[in-house]
């Protein structure tokens, strides 16, 4: 998988991530980023910019990227711990990487126990999500799950409360009783949460919005959320 990005590169350096590849522009100026290369000892290749920006496709690299081991996806089941409290943000259909590397970049904020998603429908964990997330890729755990609905269940079967977002919600979003574990859902960028995933939320919530928009970006939702579950 490429990467790209010094912090991004530096924390996959952090976490040990394989790097099979390092590039740098040749016009690479950056002092402490070539120290700390030196003492990783961490060896790189130079590039052109024209170079590197086509194993970027073009993408805003600052003049560093690696190709890495692909990023890795847990098991529901070996994540849930009964035995304390959880919380987990469930993602049913986000399509921009962009949108999923802030939600990640924000998860890593509050010290989320996890990322719930679908194999389907789904924006995969690839490299510009991992430059938006600004390297918490490195430090949230995705869960990789064939069925939401299903995820539903086990979370419920284990005491975890399921909120979902809707808009026509009576419930706002400041009233999610967070001294238990929680599972919070957002929806697709455009058409939301799917009618069956909403039947099976113990909870409907909605964030108010007093202006002439509608909605907020999924991000931005998600991150207000993410600190409601907070103590």
């Amino acid at each position: 998988m490429i990467i790209f990005g010094k912090n991004v590169v530096k924390e996959a350096i952090f976490a040990k991530r394989p790097i099979f590849n390092l590039y740098l522009d040749k016009k690479f100026n950056d002092d402490k980023f070539l120290q700390f290369l030196t003492d990783k000892k961490i060896k790189f290749e130079q590039k052109t910019k024209e170079e590197l920006n086509k194993l970027t496709d073009n993408q805003l690299h600052q003049g560093v990227v690696a190709n890495v081991k692909d990023y890795e996806y847990h098991e529901l089941k070996n994540i849930m711990d009964t035995s304390k409290k959880q919380r987990f943000i469930i993602l049913d259909g986000i399509e921009d990487p962009h949108n999923l590397g802030a939600i990640l970049r924000t998860a890593e904020a509050v010290q989320l126990d996890g990322i719930i998603m679908s194999k389907k429908n789904q924006v995969p964990l690839n490299g510009t999500v991992a430059k938006v997330s600004s390297g918490a890729i490195e430090h949230v755990k995705v869960i990789l799950v064939n069925n939401i609905n299903q995820a539903i269940k086990d979370l419920q079967d284990n005491h975890i409360f399921v909120v979902g977002t809707d808009g026509s919600a009576q419930a706002l979003y400041t009233e999610i009783d967070n001294q238990q574990s929680l599972a919070v859902i957002l929806g697709h960028e455009g058409q939301g949460m799917r009618h069956l995933v909403k039947q099976n939320c113990d909870m409907l919530v909605k964030i108010p919005m007093y202006g002439k928009v509608n909605s907020l970006n999924v991000s931005v939702a998600a991150a207000l959320l993410m600190y409601a579950t907070l103590k």
